[in-house]
């Protein structure tokens, strides 16, 4: 059971409940005090309160005559609240008019005019922003969304679902253009007034006030209702993604930085790797720092964006920590794009070291071809750019890499070549050619054997700046090459290093030749098939018998000046096609 109170508001009297009537007291004492200035105060309180007794009838009828809590908010959320009242204290002053510094036409504000809408007030809002009649920007958004095929009619919604609705008498009076001042939320609340006290005069009392709409305007609020709903929930739907997203990168950028800057403290293998590629004094730790905060504060944006999507009037999280939280991330990227252009410095220039070294193979010697490895840094033998760090036969540090690319060539002369082409990078280019030159790579000619190294070492303080090597071994003409399994993927190349040695070729007997190869003990099957290969690759022979033999008599090629002619016969009918400056013609018969 709710206690009750009778009151007399703007000569009427009604039944309120206690809490509610409580609040009213507040309200409207609210809106008095928000008028700096007690001129006028008194006549726009009673305008105030009459318009409240209009609502408050609006609201009674046989089957309720106490206004609740329920109705009170209903009524405020008309009427606006408390700070919508206020205006600068210079309005109300005794200051002549030339000193004073107001701008009497006001300023416009774009709102959707839902007093006067047909559908969602959009055009009535364009109307007073424009300051022309809603007739004519209706009517252009029927001309626009005809002859664009209905884009428009999407413009419109999105319209509808961005700008607000003046809902407050200071947006009312801003929405066209008014100063917001006494004499004109005075003279609003009038209007007002007197709209209601029309609607109470000509409504049908069994309903007490209940405007009647006409059937458009009635279907459109419904049709403007269901699709208000279906984006709400569509935008709600919006929310709890970017919550689920920018959570989950949260949780996983904290964990993995957190764990890579404190295990960066105490050195683990990737604060190794860590820094053989850094040439910086920064730490690991302070670039996981700088990672998690340029990556995670946008993300922690989102996740209050999706609070706010998904809990109406969520609680700002203050000016103050939204500057903080940028200037921290504007910091941390200007600290990452320096880091970003100091490594990127170290590799501008690249700089090679060449070395070549005749061997002892002749023409018709036999050479043996294998890669050789070391068990103390890594068995297996496969190319691959890139290192990792190993420990001497000292337990010193070193870089181990496979960059190795073999490529072999034919040589006129009479002793075979090695040329060794050692690669780095660096901030210039001596840097570069230094680093390339403290690559420590070996082979060996054992009698007829050349043993190449699978990998290659650089100390470790020369860091990792994309170390590799080429090998180009040169054979006379004539010498026999045996090449081991192992170097398959070391002579992988493309057709621009123009090796000699193809791939399949490993185990056979090969003999130089010119530029090329020839597979002394290659399978039978194997050599016709690549032979057959290189047949189908050559241009054809237009005299050749065989190839003119498998024409029927009749048919014929004719290539010159002219054009091309070109006639084929069979038993039934015949085609002629002529290809020539004027086109082509086709003739059949």
């Amino acid at each position: 059971m709710n206690k009750t109170v009778n009151i007399n508001l703007a000569g009427t009297f009604f039944h309120i409940d206690e809490d509610a009537f409580d609040k009213l007291n507040r309200y409207l004492i609210a809106i008095k005090n928000s008028f700096t200035n007690p001129q006028s105060q008194d006549e726009i309180i009673r305008d105030i309160e009459a318009r409240i007794a209009e609502l408050f009838s609006e609201k009674l009828d046989t089957n309720k005559q106490v206004i609740t809590m329920k109705e009170l908010d209903e009524v405020i959320s008309i009427m606006g609240q408390p700070e919508d009242y206020a205006v600068d204290e210079e309005l109300f002053d005794d200051t002549p008019e030339g000193e004073k510094q107001q701008n009497p036409k006001g300023y416009k504000k774009l709102f959707r005019d839902i007093d006067n809408k047909y559908i969602g007030g959009v055009s009535s809002g364009l109307g007073h922003y424009l300051g022309i009649d809603a007739i004519w920007v209706r009517l252009l958004w029927i001309l626009l969304t005809v002859f664009t095929s209905g884009t428009f009619l999407l413009i419109y919604i999105i319209f509808w679902i961005l700008v607000p609705e003046a809902k407050t008498i200071a947006e009312k009076l801003t929405m066209t253009g008014k100063p917001v001042n006494i004499s004109n939320i005075e003279r609003k609340i009038k209007e007002n007034y007197d709209e209601i006290s029309d609607n109470i005069k000509n409504a049908d009392y069994d309903k007490y006030g209940k405007r009647i709409k006409s059937s458009f305007v009635t279907f459109f609020d419904t049709l403007g209702k269901m699709i208000m709903a279906l984006l709400t929930v569509f935008v709600k739907f919006i929310g709890v993604i970017l919550i689920l997203i920018s959570s989950l990168t949260l949780i996983g950028l904290f964990i993995g930085f957190f764990i890579t800057g404190i295990s960066g403290m105490f050195g683990t293998w990737y604060t190794d790797f860590f820094n053989i590629v850094n040439d910086s004094v920064m730490p690991i730790w302070l670039l996981s720092i700088m990672l998690f905060s340029a990556i995670g504060i946008p993300f922690f944006f989102l996740f209050i964006l999706g609070l706010k999507i998904l809990v109406d009037n969520l609680k700002s999280i203050g000016k103050i920590t939204k500057l903080s939280l940028l200037g921290i991330w504007l910091i941390t990227l200007i600290g990452l794009i320096i880091f970003g252009v100091l490594q990127a410095s170290e590799q501008a220039y690249e700089g090679n070291v060449i070395k070549s070294e005749k061997l002892e193979i002749r023409p018709h010697d036999t050479l043996y071809l294998a890669m050789v490895s070391n068990d103390l840094y890594d068995k297996e033998m496969k190319r691959g750019f890139n290192f990792s760090v190993k420990y001497d036969e000292k337990d010193n540090q070193v870089l181990y890499s496979n960059g190795i690319r073999l490529v072999l060539k034919s040589t006129k002369d009479s002793l075979a070549t090695i040329t060794l082409d050692k690669k780095a990078k660096g901030r210039d280019y001596l840097t570069a050619k230094n680093r390339a030159n403290a690559i420590d790579y070996k082979y060996i000619l054992d009698g007829n054997t050349l043993k190449l190294d699978a990998y290659f070492l650089t100390a470790i303080e020369k860091k990792y700046r994309g170390q590799e090597i080429e090998i180009s071994l040169y054979l006379p003409i004539g010498t026999i090459l045996n090449a081991d399994r192992n170097t398959r993927s070391f002579h992988r190349n493309s057709n621009r290093y123009q090796d000699i040695l193809e791939n399949g070729d490993e185990e056979y007997y090969l003999e130089i030749q010119d530029g090329k190869t020839f597979c002394l003990n290659c399978p039978e099957v194997k050599y016709k098939q690549e032979e057959q290969e290189e047949t189908d690759f050559n241009r054809v022979n237009w005299e050749d018998e065989n190839w003119q033999a498998s024409w029927k008599e009749g048919n014929k090629i004719k290539i010159d000046k002219e054009g091309i002619d070109i006639q084929i016969l069979n038993e039934v009918d015949s085609v002629n096609v002529k290809v020539n400056h004027k086109g082509i013609k086709v003739k059949t018969n």
